[in-house]
């Protein structure tokens, strides 16, 4: 059995996309909220003949690779988050850049040729890469008109991906992928009436005019942190929202916070109470595109890449010193 593992944001599934448009393969899906990246152990080793993994960190899952690989399981890893140390076996197969500029998807249409350009076009602008998406859309031709639709579809299946649990998407990232998976060419899906595209874009203006009325905790020259209640429309624009505030201030770094649910695992306190607990997205300044992802690997649940990183549960008490920290590194 062949399993394709793929993040549940615009990268991971225009990834996958892209290799199944190019070579078409039966296979077991598994994917989650952008936010959920241990996805690898979810893969059943005893049946698992090749596994494909995009565009989820291999420092996080590199225990359940190392399994897959001593089952003599065939995996192919294509990524641009930490990798840690990676693992070396002859059934391994990766293409991995960290590169702040790059994402999986860029990574993919560079093996493919080229083969899917516009779509791979679309997830660079969905993972808030504008000018590595900007640069290979006029390399390609594309008009100004043709380069902001693509800008909305990624920016669309992006922030379909945000969210604490599936019930909180719009679509689960599987059955939206199948739906693309219909579109060789991303602008059949744009300009087709009462598409997916179409109800994608409702729902994310209507989500994005809230999120603009929402507190800001903080704000100076090198750092804004805006705070987003526990509701679901916070957590589906959480990322997205970070990204645009990113593109209005590119010199300075984004906190957007967000409350968590009560249902879900809170931290304790030193005494054994629980403790009320946010979930954070950070943006680096577009231009000094580095940090995110090693400020936020500092705590626990949290990790990411140079330009966008977050944490999953961060104790309310800590949400100053992480601010703070946020502050010095990018004062440095």
């Amino acid at each position: 059995m062949h399993y394709d593992v793929f993040n549940g944001d615009a990268d991971g599934i225009i990834a996958l996309l892209q290799l199944r448009l190019a070579a078409p393969k039966e296979s077991r899906l598994i994917t989650g909220v952008k936010r959920d990246i241990s996805l690898l152990k979810r893969v059943d080793v005893s049946k698992a003949s090749t596994v494909t993994v995009l565009d989820i960190s291999l420092e996080k899952n590199n225990q359940a690779l190392q399994a897959l690989l001593d089952n003599q399981v065939d995996v192919f890893y294509v990524d641009h988050h930490r990798t840690g140390d990676i693992p070396k076996s002859t059934k391994l197969t990766t293409l991995l850049n960290t590169d702040a500029n790059t994402c999986t998807s860029l990574l993919v249409n560079d093996f493919l040729k080229g083969q899917y350009t516009n779509w791979a076009i679309a997830a660079a602008f969905g993972d808030n890469m504008h000018a590595s998406a900007s640069h290979l859309a006029q390399k390609v031709g594309l008009s100004m008109r043709e380069q902001e639709q693509l800008n909305e579809l990624g920016t669309y299946i992006n922030y379909n991906g945000y969210g604490q649990e599936l019930s909180d998407l719009h679509f689960h990232p599987a059955e939206l992928y199948q739906l693309l998976l219909q579109y060789p060419d991303p602008f059949i899906l744009i300009n087709e009436r009462d598409s997916v595209f179409s109800q994608l874009k409702m729902a994310y203006l209507a989500d994005m005019a809230k999120a603009r009325t929402a507190e800001v905790l903080s704000d100076n020259e090198v750092v804004k942190t805006i705070m987003l209640e526990d509701a679901a429309w916070s957590r589906r624009v959480s990322g997205v929202y970070g990204n645009d505030l990113a593109n209005q201030a590119p010199d300075k770094a984004h906190i957007v916070v967000t409350l968590n649910p009560n249902e879900i695992d809170q931290p304790s306190t030193s005494d054994g109470q629980t403790e009320q607990s946010y979930t954070l997205s950070l943006r680096a300044p577009l231009n000094n595109k580095q940090g995110a992802g090693d400020i936020c690997a500092q705590f626990p649940t949290g990790g990411g890449r140079a330009a966008a990183a977050g944490i999953n549960v961060l104790p309310k008490s800590q949400l100053a010193k992480f601010i703070k920290h946020v502050e010095h590194y990018y004062r440095a």
